[in-house]
């Protein structure tokens, strides 16, 4: 088949071109990109055994390892259809996940093989990765470890995963992605960024999310670069772990960049090796100021796991504070409520539609409903809601779901959470509304204080008094540890507003 190869014939061309020595080091554990192709060879024939099919949905429920990435690579060789799960995932949306996805068959973790077992329905087998010895059931040791088979030609157009996208108002929706929307992915972050081989790639992001998965594993195979991948991501010893691995180039997302940059000043600070970063969003405020801290040039970018990355800002052609302009693989709009598009500087929601095939998701997998309601008009509609300037550099506002209404005018989330930021004492904030007695909503943050420092609610809303037109002043000020987080460091908002106002929430109404 000409084009794009589908992701096991992606692998083999990727292994053949790197060097012998060049591969991945995956929580401590080395593999090089030839060894996993070979891994992907025997995990693939060990799938096939279990009487798998091609099409077949698997899920895997595991933390990032080498064998988490023998089992992904061995599943898409073999044509079957990963469906990569969230390991924090609660009994109630597992058990939702594994009926949902149809899954014959799930990979997990040994600590995960309880949770499974009581969630998952009659007939599903469950293959263990990690079980102790002697234990009952499948073992995935001895799935990584079958004598390779011929197996099938797959199809690049053919499913490759399902990724299940956050639900905040409802359960999640399952984005079906192809191989060649991978593989494109993985080679347009190689062309955007310039990596080569001499490169070392970082990621902290986990293996159910795309970012780690087409922006750092296939990114630097494609690349023939070398990649650190780590399961959690810490701020103190971030800069230290860079240094220690000669690490070039790392993907960010959701808070890490403020939480970096929010670390006291280090007299060693741009005394690293990294080169590049790449990722979304990197607050405007801290854009500069990071780079010149930390000797690091940013591309930030706007996607989602849908369309991956619709626009681009390389150093090349920059305008801090947006997300750059439409990239090489995509039409972008801002449209209004009846879908007709708005003039510069007009905000309204981001609609998107790919220039040429295999660049996006294929649908919801079982939602048909959803799927026809993001493709209206034949534009995807993304649900965010942002602003495209006259020269076509796009800015991302908020979740069109996040922007808060009050007494009649619309709140920008991501414009309070701009403004509370840049007081000294705060080191996170999230910004969302809470039911208001008077009807719609109260503007409400939940912050986090910056190290050494304590939130004055009182002090805090004066700033923001200054900063924000007054019915944009947040009424509530909730002062936290830490904010809840999923594991791309997005903030999970619905969470807070479940909360409502609980005891020690500070209210500027109150008598």
């Amino acid at each position: 088949m000409s084009g794009t190869p589908s992701i096991g014939a992606w692998l083999a061309r990727a292994a053949g071109r790197a060097a012998a020595d060049a591969g991945a080091l995956v929580h401590g554990e080395r593999v090089t990109w030839a060894d996993l192709d070979h891994r992907a060879d025997r995990a693939a024939a060990g799938f096939v055994a279990l009487g798998l099919r091609p099409g077949d949905p698997v899920c895997v429920l595991v933390r990032s390892s080498v064998a988490t990435l023998a089992v992904w690579f061995g599943l898409a060789r073999a044509g079957l259809v990963e469906v990569p799960l969230n390991p924090a995932s609660g009994p109630t949306l597992l058990r939702y996940l594994l009926e949902h996805s149809g899954a014959g068959v799930v990979v997990c973790d040994a600590e995960f093989e309880a949770a499974v077992r009581a969630c998952a329905g009659d007939g599903v087998r469950v293959v263990v990765y990690g079980r102790p010895a002697g234990g009952d059931g499948l073992d995935l040791a001895d799935v990584l470890a079958a004598d390779p088979v011929p197996l099938p030609e797959v199809d690049p157009a053919a499913p490759a995963v399902v990724l299940y996208t956050s639900g905040t108002t409802g359960p999640p929706k399952g984005a079906v992605l192809s191989h060649r929307a991978n593989v494109n992915l993985a080679r347009h972050t190689v062309g955007l960024m310039g990596y080569t081989a001499a490169d070392r790639l970082y990621s902290v992001f986990p293996l159910f999310h795309s970012n780690a998965r087409y922006c750092s594993v296939m990114t630097a195979a494609e690349a023939g670069a070398d990649l650190v991948l780590d399961r959690t991501f810490s701020a103190s010893r971030f800069w230290d772990t860079c240094r220690a691995h000669g690490i070039t180039a790392f993907n960010y997302q959701g808070a890490m960049m403020s939480i970096l940059h929010k670390q006291p000043p280090r007299p060693d600070d741009a005394d690293n090796p990294v080169r590049v970063a790449f990722g979304a969003p990197c607050p405007p405020e801290v854009f500069e100021a990071f780079e010149r801290r930390f000797g690091v040039r940013l591309t930030e970018i706007y996607g989602s796991t849908e369309v991956s990355i619709v626009t681009d800002m390389p150093p090349t052609a920059r305008r801090v504070g947006t997300a750059g302009r439409e990239s090489a693989n995509y039409t972008v709009a801002v449209v209004d409520e009846r879908d007709e598009p708005l003039p510069p500087g007009t905000p309204g929601e981001i609609v998107v539609r790919p220039k040429k095939p295999g660049w996006m998701f294929d649908g919801y997998a079982g939602n048909a409903e959803a799927t026809a309601t993001a493709w209206r008009e034949l534009w995807f509609h993304t649900g965010d809601r942002g602003v495209l300037d006259a020269d076509g550099f796009l800015t991302f506002l908020d979740r069109m779901k996040d922007t808060i209404r009050r007494r009649g005018e619309n709140v920008s989330s991501w414009e309070v959470e701009r403004v509370v930021a840049e007081h000294p004492s705060v080191a996170q904030v999230a910004a969302y509304g809470l039911p208001s007695e008077l009807s719609e909503e109260e503007v409400a943050v939940a912050v986090v204080p910056a190290e050494g420092a304590a939130v004055d609610p009182v002090e805090l809303v004066a700033h923001c008094r200054r900063g924000l037109t007054p019915f944009a002043v947040p009424r509530y000020v909730r002062v936290l540890d830490a904010l809840p987080l999923t594991p791309s460091q997005r903030v999970e908002k619905y969470k807070l507003r479940a909360d409502g106002v609980p005891p020690g929430t500070w209210d500027r109404e109150a008598p």
